[in-house]
This record gives structure tokens, sequence and C-alpha cells, in this order.
């Protein structure tokens, strides 16, 4: 009686809480579903920075090199098959909007059996893939010899690396982020525990952090899969065979093609950025990085803020209460915002500090210090452009998505960066990329008015 009694008095003071700020009453659920979000996202650097600090204290350097070397690699991969996530995001919201049981069970089965295929594609071309990617970089003998261990032990997890996109996804869709940080707390400690014992105890080196990945990948992956038999209605399973047809199939996947895409055009724009500060010198490839390095980390709260976006989005889709998404968007948007303009405050304010734990090359300190100014366009507009892109994933508006990623890198980004590799202008290149997150916004902003026509 008393706990029911508390219930109500904090439900009372929460509500006073929204009226006297005259904030959305999806407030306190987009909150909660944002800061689990950070939380479990922010496991990821973490276990990866653990993991570099057991191979850095192996007594040959190399073993870290090559882990870094084939590292971008396994990025570039997953990365680009993250539309996995995204995808099972949008379409999960909906269904849950709709109350639809089935519908959001039939979107685990079909982009679970895509995840599943193209797991096993990646298997069977594991070693053309790693042919492909070695021949793509240079190294020491050495070096590619530990990068080519890690290599051959980590594509192993292939298969439940993308199922886990899927399931997390789905999670996601359903609003059911204390199950992803739970995975996320699962995957990741699994992953430190297995790299010391693996890499330090049993001296396995380069090798045994790509097992550690994988092992960790599919322990997450089994209990993610108990999470979801816990979770479904066994009737459902039993209907959903009569829902299930060609056409369904397509449109799934020509949604996937699409995000797939965009992915695919902002890694490359990346990776261009990348290859002019590379052809600009060490030192600028250096500096770049460390502020590239800085940005993701930051990025991390931001995707915590869009996730919880793509979800709200979804639903309020389903549920075809279209008026709430304006003031979702508006909500999150400032959100995202605040997140990118007090990170960036203290990166100005205190550089050195933050420099410092990233590198002890001091010789880059005063190109960092000029440079970072960059990060305040780059991540104010970047913020914006992460939420625009949280609500488009939540409408599933694929075409949307891919046609503004296509505008934005080769309007807004590839000719200031090309003019900026010609003249050897590091400041041009960081105009180019703060453009890319201009370009972003004004295109996928113009197209939120069609989201709302009924």
């Amino acid at each position: 009686m008393e706990s029911s009694f508390k219930r109500v008095h904090l439900e009372t003071y929460k509500n006073r809480f929204l009226e006297f700020f005259n904030l959305p009453s999806f407030s306190w659920r987009f909150l909660r579903l944002a800061y689990i979000n950070i939380l479990s996202n922010l496991m990821v650097p973490i276990a990866g920075l653990l993991s570099i600090t057991f191979l850095g204290h192996l007594k040959d350097i190399h073993h870290l090199a090559g882990v870094t070397l084939a590292t971008i690699i396994f990025n570039y991969l997953y990365r680009a098959l993250g539309f996995l996530r995204t995808s099972t995001t949008g379409i999960t919201a909906q269904g849950m909007g709709r109350k639809d049981s089935q519908e959001v069970l039939l979107v685990l089965l079909k982009n679970g059996l895509l995840a599943l295929s193209l797991g096993l594609i990646i298997l069977i071309l594991q070693y053309p893939l790693r042919w492909i990617g070695f021949s793509l970089v240079s190294a020491a003998p050495l070096v590619k010899v530990s990068a080519q261990a890690y290599y051959d032990t980590r594509i192993i997890g292939a298969p439940a690396v993308l199922l886990n996109f899927v399931l997390i996804g789905w999670f996601l869709g359903k609003e059911q982020s204390g199950k992803v940080l739970w995975l996320s707390l699962i995957g990741n400690g699994a992953n430190v525990i297995l790299d010391y014992l693996l890499i330090i105890r049993w001296g396995l080196e380069s090798g045994g952090a790509g097992l550690a990945t994988s092992l960790s990948q599919i322990l997450m992956c089994l209990i993610g899969l108990l999470l979801v038999v816990k979770d479904i209605n066994w009737q459902d399973v039993k209907q959903i065979t009569k829902r299930i047809s060609l056409e369904q199939w397509k449109d799934n996947l020509m949604l996937n093609r699409d995000l797939f895409i965009r992915t695919l055009i902002f890694l490359s724009a990346f990776s261009f950025f990348t290859n002019i500060s590379s052809a600009m010198g060490t030192l600028t490839l250096a500096e770049n990085s460390v502020l590239l390095q800085i940005f993701s980390l930051v990025v991390y709260f931001i995707d915590g803020v869009a996730f919880a976006t793509e979800s709200l989005a979804g639903n309020f889709k389903g549920q075809g209460t279209k008026k709430q998404l304006i003031p979702l968007l508006k909500f999150s948007g400032i959100l995202g915002f605040i997140f990118a303009l007090g990170a960036v405050s203290i990166i100005i304010l205190f550089p050195q500090t933050l420099f410092g734990l990233l590198t002890n090359h001091q010789e880059i300190f005063p190109s960092l210090n000029a440079h970072v100014i960059w990060l305040l366009p780059v991540l104010s507009f970047g913020s914006i452009a992460f939420i625009l892109d949280g609500y488009f994933i939540g409408l599933a508006e694929g075409v949307m998505l891919r046609n503004t990623a296509l505008g934005a890198t080769f309007v807004g980004f590839v000719p200031v960066a090309t003019i900026a590799w010609h003249y050897n202008n590091s400041n041009l290149l960081w105009l180019a990329l703060s453009l890319f997150m201009v370009a972003r916004v004004v295109l996928l902003g113009l197209k939120v008015p069609k989201t709302l026509d009924n």
C-alpha cells in the first residue's frame, strides 16, 4: 500500500515538473531510453580501451599494431552492415505502435535470417576478403602476420555479430533498452575477461584478442536469443506463417538496401577524410586522428539520444499520432545539441588535459590547439544531423536517408575536400566536414514536413 502511494506521489511530481517546464508528455519515457542507450554505447569504447591495454603490455609491439591494422577491415565490414540494426528498430517500433505483435516478430525473423545469411557468406568468403583487405594496407611483415592471426580468429564470430545487430535493433524498437544494456555489459565484460585470459594468461597474443571478441559476441548472441524466447508469444509464432509474403520480403530487402547504401556513403566520406589527412603528412594525419577520436566519443552520447528518437518516432507513426513527431524532434534535437555544445565547451576549455590522455606526442599539440575549434561546427550541426537520422530511421524512410546522404556527400563534402587536398590545407578539410554536416541538416530538415502528411 505504501509502495503504491509512493509511486503515485512520484508520478504527480513528474507531471508537475513537465507542466512547469512545458515539456512534452513523453519526456520521461524518452530520457529513460536515452540514458540507458548512452550507458550501453559507452561499454564499447571502454572494452576496446582495455583490450588495447592488454596488447600494449606484451613484449612485442607488432601484436598491438597488427590488431589495429586488422580492426580497420572489421570496422569497415561491420559498420557497412550496421543497417541491420537501424532497419530492425524502425519497423519494430512501428509494429509496437500498432500493437501488432505478429508484425514485430516477423521483423525479427526476416532481418534475423538476412543477418545469418550475410554472416555465413562472410565465413565462406573469409579468405578472399582477407586477401582484398590486406592487399589494400601496407605494413611490416611481423605486423601483417599478427594482423592475419587476429583476422582469422575474429572472423569466426561474423554470424553472431550480425545477428546481435538485429537483436539490439529489435529490443530498441520495443523500447527495451534495459535488455540492450545487459547484453552490452555481458558482451563487453566477457570480452575483457577473455582478453585477459587468452592474451595475458595463455599467451595467444593477437590471435587471442580476435578469439576473445568472437566468443564474447557468440555469448552475447545466445543470451539475446534466450531473452527473445522468454519475450515472444508462441501463439504468434504459429500465426506469422500466414502473413509471410514475397512482397513483404521484397520491401524489407529494399529498405535494407537503401540503408546499406547510406551507411557505405558515410563510411566512404570519413575514409576520404582520413586519406586526404594522410596525403598531407604524418603530423596532420596524427592530429586529425586524435580530433576524430574525440568526435567519435561525443557521438556515443548523441547516438543514445538518436536511438531513443528512433524508438519513439516509429512508435508514434505506428500509433498514427503524428502530432507527437514535431515535439519529439524538437525535444531530442535540443537535447542532442546540448550534449554536443557541452562536450565542445569542455574540449575547448581544457584541451591539454584531453589531448594528454589521447597522445603523448607533444609535437602535434600546437596543431591540435589550432584546429580543435572545428569540432564546434562539426559536432553542433552533426548532433542535429544524427537526431534527424534517428527520426527518419524510426519512420523507416530508407529512400529519403539514402538520397540525402548522397546529396550531402557529393554537394557538401567532396568539392571542398578535393580543394583541401589540392591546396594541402587542413582547415579546408575540416570546413568540408562541417559543410557535410550542414548539408545533412538542411536536406533532412527539408524532408520533415513530408513525414507529417497523412
